[in-house]
């Protein structure tokens, strides 16, 4: 068997880390434990709950997530968590027995509007995948049991899934106060019956328009991909979208960026780009942004 992997990402809640394996952790659905007592299936959330900072376990298809107290900042204890996680995971042991249950907490669905009137996010108080996904149509949603379900519902036309929040795209033909009553209450027994979101273990098609990978960056476009990440795409999450780093041309110095969730295809989107994106990096990184674009609308 391969060796198993694991690395960092963070969520849009500052107190939750999420420990993503290459490799799929457990199978059958998401556990969460909230002290050591509920941690008696999970030798390995035992093992974490020792460490007094850690209040939450969560474990699902392949990411361990930690809720931590405000006690410690999570860079300074983030390197030896992920070697305890890959030591335990490389070993062969269970990650939870049999027995555990899965995690079936009634969900929270609350719902805000975006800048999109054809979008709404709707948040929840569960973690629901290890990373973002965005499906255009019903046949990208061949791993997402929840976005093929939501799919039957003849006015959804695009589902945009994130850490902690669904942005729904509707068609033109109905108004939202006509069907977000349904939504919510759908959303709501869907997660609270602990029914799988994403299976990460399935492989999709991508779009052909895909973010780089920005760990191989250097210079200018290294420091574009920095600020989009760490200071534009949480505020842009608020509004139930994304935005991701595509391009950049050092001589003309166009940044190309991917717009997602509710951003994509938003009457305000160009606003946005221009006074908000655009004018955040010609500040910070003065007579190297000549304008900001999106490829995809």
């Amino acid at each position: 068997m391969s060796t198993i992997a694991i690395h960092l990402e963070g969520t849009n809640n500052p107190n939750i880390i999420k420990f993503v394996s290459n490799q799929t952790v457990v199978t059958g659905g998401s556990y969460q434990f909230n002290n050591i007592d509920e941690a008696k299936d999970s030798d390995l959330a035992k093992q974490l709950f020792q460490l007094p900072f850690v209040a939450k376990v969560y474990i699902t298809a392949n990411f361990i997530a930690l809720e931590k107290y405000e006690i410690i900042e999570w860079k300074d204890v983030q390197d030896e968590l992920k070697e305890l996680i890959g030591i335990y995971l490389n070993s062969g042991l269970p990650v939870v027995s049999a027995e555990a249950k899965t995690f079936k907490k009634p969900a929270e669905i609350y719902v805000e509007s975006t800048p999109n009137p054809d979008v709404l996010k709707f948040g929840t108080n569960k973690l629901l995948a290890p990373e973002d996904y965005e499906y255009k149509e019903a046949a990208h949603a061949v791993n997402s049991p929840l976005a093929q379900a939501l799919f039957n519902f003849p006015f959804v036309s695009e589902v945009y899934i994130a850490d902690n929040y669904i942005s729904i795209t509707k068609t033109g033909a109905i108004e939202w106060p006509e069907i977000m009553n349904e939504m919510r209450d759908f959303l709501k027994n869907y997660l609270s019956s602990g029914k799988q979101v994403v299976d990460p273990s399935i492989k999709v098609e991508k779009e052909v328009i895909q973010a780089v990978d920005t760990t191989t960056l250097k210079g200018t476009a290294s420091e574009i991909a920095t600020i989009l990440e760490e200071q534009i795409r949480p505020a842009v999450a608020q509004d139930g979208g994304n935005i991701l780093f595509n391009d950049y041309d050092e001589e003309t110095k166009v940044v190309k960026v991917i717009l997602q969730g509710a951003c994509s295809g938003c009457p305000s989107s160009t606003i946005t780009l221009k006074n908000g994106i655009e004018a955040t990096l010609k500040n910070l990184l003065p007579n190297q942004i000549e304008e900001v674009v999106a490829i995809n609308g």
